[in-house]
């Protein structure tokens, strides 16, 4: 059930996700073209320093004279020879370093031209020690400047710029799946003032918060103080004094069907209720009533067609404080919110028994109807819960997310299927998941 509302929620997460993973992969390639720019610089300038100090250096000839090169000669000069150079120094100094390993401890003689050219060794190690270090403060250079991802997982804080476009996609998502207005709105400014400013650790974390955020709206939007059916029938168990419920709605929502549901849920917790069938504006509805009662085994007090419903109601309740009931379900006609006469008839059932509860039953399938109909019950007589019937079938989840918080009451029970087990109370946290569960 609920499938639209799942697909809306899990798609503005994945295009969220989407939005600033675009925008990661674009400050990345900006920070790696940044980052190879400066070692570009560095190479040229470490090549440079390089150039300079081999002009002007001295070089030994065999006969260990000592002559000053030109910069012309020096500029003129192969690089392959200069190679060639290096390569035959670094080979004298592993030659001369193996040659002492295997003569330790003995004295050698050593000529003027192995002198002159262990000094010109010396001085090229001197100089490849240099270029060394060089390249050792480049690649320094290089590794304290942060990556692209990491710089941007640092420093990138989503803005209202980022998420305006989805959200404002949500919403019109949402008013099509039959949510309230004023329900879309304050998810979306709820989910706006979550996302907004959150610094992103890590590529995942997009996707974290917004379901955090989403969770979050959906949460303040059903969570609704009332009352707590299971204290107040253990209360009226304890004083004696029924619990009394009076049921209201339009036709055609499963009102009746509903009652019966209720009655055998609290036969299964162990009380006893009894059904007073006070829609006497239908012989057929005393009769379907009647029924049901049969089949979950509870007592059922009627009266004949167009008897006064309020009569009724009141008989059904002297029936549950003489013989200890705890429990009094009241039907009541089903009558559209604009029908005057009908309306009134239900106000007088309220003057005379004085019910402890009025629920409102509404069809989940009609969408906002259903919260403008719970509006108009709540302006007449003062709904105190709602019962969602259909809620199996309803694919959209528009009047589930919305009912409740229109009309500032609580969603008490779902009724999902046609058998009498077909009922579950109903739980926020349960109805979060649903639509954005894994």
């Amino acid at each position: 059930m609920f499938e639209s509302l799942k697909k809306k929620f899990s798609g503005t997460i994945g295009k969220i996700s989407d939005q600033l993973s675009s925008e990661e992969e674009e400050e990345i390639a900006k920070k790696k073209a940044k980052t190879a720019l400066k070692e570009d610089e560095k190479v040229k300038t470490t090549e440079k320093s390089s150039t300079g100090k081999t002009k002007g250096e001295t070089v030994k000839t065999a006969s260990g004279k000592k002559h000053k090169t030109s910069k012309k000669a020096k500029s003129d000069s192969d690089p392959k020879e200069e190679d060639e150079e290096k390569k035959s120094r670094f080979s004298f100094f592993r030659k001369k370093s193996e040659d002492e390993d295997s003569k330790e401890g003995e004295s050698v003689d050593v000529s003027d031209d192995e002198k002159d050219s262990e000094t010109s060794g010396a001085d090229f190690l001197k100089d490849a020690t240099t270029l060394g270090k060089d390249g050792e403060e480049a690649l320094k250079g290089t590794k304290d400047e942060p990556s692209g991802l990491f710089t941007f997982a640092t420093h990138k804080t989503i803005s209202e710029k980022d998420i305006d476009d989805v959200l404002f996609e949500l919403e019109l998502a949402l008013l099509e799946g039959d949510v309230a207005m004023e329900v879309a709105e304050q998810i979306i400014n709820t989910v706006k003032e979550d996302l907004v400013g959150r610094k992103i650790k890590r590529r995942s974390d997009v996707a974290k918060f917004t379901r955090d955020a989403l969770k979050k709206a959906i949460s303040d939007i059903l969570v609704v103080d009332g009352p707590n059916l299971k204290e107040l029938v253990q209360k009226a168990k304890e004083t004696g004094e029924p619990l009394k419920v009076m049921f209201v709605g339009v036709n055609g929502t499963g009102k009746t069907t509903t009652i019966s549901k209720i009655a055998d849920h609290y036969v299964k917790e162990g009380y006893t209720p009894v059904i007073a069938a006070s829609d006497t504006f239908r012989a057929g509805a005393i009769e379907q009533i009647s029924h049901h009662a049969e089949k979950v085994g509870v007592k059922i007090i009627r009266h004949k067609k167009g008897a006064d419903p309020a009569a009724v109601a009141y008989d059904a309740v002297e029936h549950a404080r003489a013989r200890k009931k705890e429990l009094v379900l009241i039907d009541t006609a089903g009558r559209m919110q604009t029908n005057i006469n009908l309306m009134d008839e239900m106000k007088k059932i309220q003057r005379v028994v004085k019910p402890d509860l009025a629920i409102f039953v509404g069809d989940a399938l009609t969408g906002n109807d259903a919260v403008e109909q719970a509006r108009k019950f709540d302006d007449a007589v003062g709904v105190d819960g709602i019962i969602l019937t259909k809620a199996d079938a309803d694919a959209k989840g528009g009047a589930a997310l919305s009912i409740g918080h229109v009309i500032n009451k609580p969603i008490l029970f779902l009724g999902v299927g046609q058998g009498y087990g077909d009922i579950m109370e109903f739980h926020p946290d349960w109805m979060v998941e649903q639509v954005l569960g894994d």
